[in-house]
Parts: structure tokens; C-alpha cells; sequence
């Protein structure tokens, strides 16, 4: 390959890979290596169905598209590793020009685009739910208030039965204060106040706090890639992600279970910015759990306000990530099976002259 066709391989954002005569994998892009979780050294020289579990005959497919010369496109298929759930996928198979019986693969996440743009349709409407929520929560806090003081009154010259009525009255009220407190807090987030930021110093910051408390029962185990550079956010909001990231999984996971945070460099990663300008989002954290997973019904909404999937969950912690990560022109992410859900929080790096 010449410098700039190298360049152009490693920057596609999807999956690629190419498949010599013998069905064996050639080359791999760096969006591949991601996708199938393997090295491009693990992965040359392979069978390629070796690697890649395909729900279509595509294997007869190949030889169709060596002979004939032509392109072949399969939607929404089932494209499985051996290393993670399958996924849906469109795939996209041709001829390479100057060696027709290669052949080159493309891998679209028909997942990933879905929720990207749901989370693109949905902002609007959920901004609006938002801005509701706090008025309302606002003008229920005072009669709340109210109704907790009187009860509190009552208790004092009520009898055993009639007092438990009175304590519930008060708990009841309390924890809807609390709830609407936090709707406040949500519609209140101030803009970031952004700087040249170690990742790594916010996790660990984040880690020590979490180990010597909610996650005092887990264990927390990291791999960081220490070459990143710095990201461009604010090192507190940063932090408030990460800590109520590690309460989830403080909250999901088993007794003695174990948290994984992992941080890595993925250069083919991209979202559109609210001026609609493309941003690279290539530093990457990944918070692991190895709890039951995300019920399946709310897992697409998880993001959303108000959906939750613990009992007297508010479905407010991960929104509010959600919109700090937003504000960070970064984006958000879950994967989730039983007994494995893993958070990716992706962000920008910091501009370069603020750097040097």
C-alpha cells in the first residue's frame, strides 16, 4: 500500500478486513481489531470464519463474487465473534481491482447506528421533558414541605398505630423531596469548564473513592494504556461520571465481584458535534460489571430520563452522564449480558496547542 492508501485503511470507521484466495484474513483495519477484540497479528493468516461467525452462506457467496466480479451487500445479519453476543450488521463484500480473487470486507453496526440516531431524535423531546420535570419540581417541593411538617405534628399525639401511618407519611415525602432535588440538579448542570485533563488521574481519583466506599465489597481492576493524551473536559464533571459509573457497578455486580476499568485509543471513532461538524472521540473508557446485565426492555433507554432498572431507581444517574458527556462533545455507550455490562464513555483529545 502507498502512505496515503495506509492512511485511508486505518482511518475507515468501519470494520475491514481483506480475505485472500484460500478464505484467509490478509489485513485487518484498526476499526476490525476492535470489532473482533484481536490483535491484526492474532488475526493473520486465519481462516476468516475461523473469526467471524456470519448467521448467511456467505462462504459459497465468496466464491460467486471472485468469479463474477461483482459487489454483494447482505443487511441486518447476525455477525458474531466467539468473543461477544452477535450483532447486526450490514455487510458489504467486493473484489479488490488489481487481485479479483481477493476480496475485501465491510462490517456496518447497524446497533451503533441505531442508537446514534435515536439519541440524535430524542434530545430535543427529552430537553423538553426535562425543562417540565424541574418546573414541576420546583412548584411540588413547597406543598411537600407542607404535608412532611404536618404529619410530623400529627405524630406527636397519635397512638402506635396511627404513628406508624404518620412515619411512613414523613419517609414517603422525604424520598420524593429527595427525588425532585435531584430533577433540579439534573436540569441545572452547568456548562463544562474545559482544560487539557489526565484521564487516568480523574479515574484514579474516582477508584480511591469508590474502593473505600460503595465498592469496598468489590474488587477493582485496571488496565490503562498509558500513552494517551490528555482529554479536553472538566476534570470534576469527569469524575462525577466516572464515580456514579462505578456506583452502578458497585450496585449490579455480586459480592466479591469484580469492576474493570479499561482505557485504550480507538482512532476510527467519530460523532457529529451540535453544529454538525464531525468530531474524532478517539480516548476510550470502558467500566465493567460483572453483574446480571440490563433487562432487556429498557436497555435501548437506558440513557433516557425517568427509565431505570433497579427497583426505586430514579433513571436519572445515567441521564445526567449522558448530558455531561454530551456537553463534552463525547458520546456514551452499553453493552450488556447476563453476567457482563460494559459503559464506554469515548472523548476528544485536547487541542494541540494547549498541550505543548
Amino acid at each position: 500500500m502507498t502512505e496515503f492508501t495506509q492512511s485511508l485503511w486505518a482511518s475507515l470507521p468501519v470494520p475491514a478486513l481483506i480475505v485472500d484466495a484460500e478464505d484467509r484474513i490478509l489485513d485487518v483495519n484498526p476499526a476490525a481489531e476492535t470489532f473482533l477484540n484481536a490483535s491484526k497479528k492474532s488475526l493473520d493468516g486465519h481462516p476468516v470464519w475461523d473469526k467471524i461467525f456470519v448467521d448467511a452462506p456467505l462462504e459459497e457467496a465468496f466464491s460467486r463474487i471472485r468469479t463474477g466480479h461483482s459487489a454483494l451487500f447482505v443487511n441486518a445479519v447476525d455477525v458474531g465473534t466467539g468473543s461477544r453476543k452477535p450483532v447486526s450488521c450490514d455487510v458489504q463484500i467486493a473484489p479488490l481491482s488489481d487481485k479479483p480473487d481477493h476480496v475485501l470486507v465491510l462490517l456496518e453496526n447497524r446497533e451503533l447506528a441505531g442508537r446514534l440516531d435515536r439519541a440524535m431524535h430524542s434530545k430535543s423531546a427529552a430537553k423538553s421533558a426535562i425543562g417540565m420535570a424541574e418546573m414541576l419540581a420546583h412548584e411540588i417541593k413547597n406543598p411537600l414541605a407542607g404535608i412532611t411538617g404536618a404529619a410530623q405534628l400529627i405524630s406527636m399525639n397519635a397512638n402506635g398505630e396511627e404513628r406508624e401511618l404518620t412515619d411512613l407519611i414523613v419517609e414517603e415525602t422525604r424520598r420524593i423531596l429527595k427525588l425532585l432535588e435531584q430533577v433540579e440538579e439534573f436540569g441545572n448542570v452547568r456548562p463544562p469548564e474545559r482544560r487539557a485533563v489526565n484521564i487516568h488521574d480523574v479515574l484514579d481519583r474516582a477508584r480511591k473513592s469508590a474502593a473505600i466506599g460503595f465498592a469496598a465489597h468489590m474488587r477493582i481492576e485496571d488496565d490503562y494504556d498509558p500513552s494517551l493524551p490528555p482529554t479536553w473536559g472538566d476534570p470534576d464533571q469527569l469524575q462525577q461520571v466516572f464515580l456514579n459509573l462505578l456506583k452502578n457497578a458497585a450496585e449490579a455486580g455480586r459480592e466479591g465481584g469484580t469492576i474493570r476499568i479499561r482505557t485504550f485509543y480507538e482512532l476510527s471513532l467519530k460523532v457529529r458535534r451540535r453544529d454538525g461538524t464531525g468530531g474524532a472521540v478517539p480516548l476510550q473508557v470502558e467500566i465493567a460489571d460483572d453483574g446480571p446485565g440490563i433487562p432487556p426492555d429498557i436497555a435501548g433507554d437506558i440513557f433516557e430520563p425517568f427509565v431505570s432498572g433497579r427497583e426505586n431507581g430514579t433513571g436519572l444517574g445515567l441521564a445526567l452522564i449522558s448530558k455531561i458527556i454530551s456537553d463534552h462533545d463525547g458520546w456514551v455507550a452499553v453493552d450488556s449480558v447476563p453476567g457482563r455490562t460494559v459503559f464506554r464513555i469515548s472523548l476528544p483529545v485536547a487541542p494541540r496547542e494547549v498541550t505543548v
